[in-house]
């Protein structure tokens, strides 16, 4: 795929991620509405600073204009999913999709043995964390408040404050979490 066609998919696909039209692109780029239609559509080549008032009017990375997107499916199996834990090991957490210039959130998936828990030290600004429980019962404590969650119950919450799993259950605790980096 040529740049300037790649250049086009990317700002099609962020300008209508966020719901603007080309005029409101315009007036947030400083960038005339039919150079950003030109562009859109392949049919100019921008310039450097062109793309840099693009890019800081959808406030996201330069490289995001002109990143190729991988379409492909990307397949990772329990085998390939990168592992930690605690000092102790009550708590396992399983990467399986990190955050990356084209996807503003991670993917994990985490075990806590039963009678223990496991204090986070909170995220970045403005971040959220999704919970869904698979398996046993997550004690939440989040912001002086305390949720309970049972198999296949599911939470959401700003995360930037630290926050605590706990595992009061006699069997293994799992849930999938998600992390949000808003843009």
């Amino acid at each position: 795929m040529n740049l300037n066609a790649i250049i086009a998919a990317n700002l099609k696909r962020l300008r209508l991620a966020r719901n603007l039209s080309l005029g409101q692109l315009a007036e947030l780029s400083e960038v005339s509405k039919v150079m950003l239609s030109q562009i859109e559509k392949g049919d100019s080549n921008p310039t450097i600073n062109m793309l840099w008032k693009i890019a800081n009017g959808l406030k996201v990375p330069y490289t995001s204009l002109l990143d190729d997107q991988d379409n492909d499916p990307e397949y990772i199996s329990q085998q390939q999913r990168t592992e930690q834990h605690d000092s102790d090991g009550h708590y396992r957490i399983y990467k399986y999709y990190n955050s990356t210039p084209l996807r503003n959130f991670e993917l994990f998936m985490i075990e806590l043995d039963p009678g223990t828990e496991h204090t986070s030290v909170g995220h970045s600004e403005k971040s959220y964390e999704y919970i869904v429980v698979l398996e046993g019962n997550l004690c939440l404590r989040t912001n002086e408040s305390e949720y309970h969650l049972n198999k296949e119950d599911s939470i959401c919450f700003a995360s930037t404050n630290p926050h605590v799993y706990s595992n009061k259950g006699d069997c293994i605790m799992k849930s999938i979490i998600i992390n949000y980096y808003p843009v």
